[in-house]
């Protein structure tokens, strides 16, 4: 039970869960088609702090384990590498203390389609039950779709060699998550 709920911040009364009863999970799948062989690919766009350039956010460093291997704890959303392939690696953010856990994970992939190309693939997946209604869900959703399209459309900017845009106007929500 020590592991479901986490303690209150100072001044508040109990412990607040950080457990979910009904959870609605939501994926958002996105892809783009690249024309640069996938190595090339990963190589200019696969590494796990690589996410400050083509997400556009101020800064990435490694805050433990080291850069690339499962463990690995990114300062953007604090998120932690849980599984990588050739060309892939999924991350989550932890629980945090006194805030419902959504469960938010992401996947970034590069898969070869011929010698010459390939498609990035970026999933996340989390948890929008705690929001409060269907139209802040949308809206959430919606918020993280744009960004996502938008980071999948930068990485394929920098892969095939060009320069990015400069970034949308920030509305106060750092990191990748939550």
């Amino acid at each position: 039970a020590a592991l479901l709920n986490a303690q209150a911040p100072a001044g508040a009364s109990g412990p607040v869960s950080t457990v979910v009863a009904h959870p609605t999970y939501v994926t958002i799948p996105l892809e783009i088609t690249v024309n640069r062989p996938a190595a090339e690919v990963w190589a200019r766009v696969g590494k796990y702090c690589d996410i400050a350039e083509w997400l556009q956010v101020p800064s990435c460093t490694i805050l433990s384990g080291k850069d690339g291997e499962v463990g690995a704890v990114r300062s953007v959303g604090n998120e932690i590498l849980v599984g990588k392939t050739e060309y892939s690696y999924t991350y989550t953010q932890p629980v945090r203390e006194g805030r419902p856990y959504n469960l938010y994970h992401g996947t970034l992939e590069v898969r070869p389609l011929t010698a010459a190309t390939c498609k990035i693939y970026y999933t996340l997946m989390y948890d929008n039950s705690i929001l409060a209604d269907d139209a802040a869900r949308e809206r959430d959703k919606a918020q993280r779709t744009a960004s996502f399209t938008r980071a999948i459309q930068n990485m394929k900017t920098l892969a095939e060699g060009g320069t990015l845009p400069a970034p949308p106007a920030r509305g106060g929500r750092g990191g990748s998550g939550r």
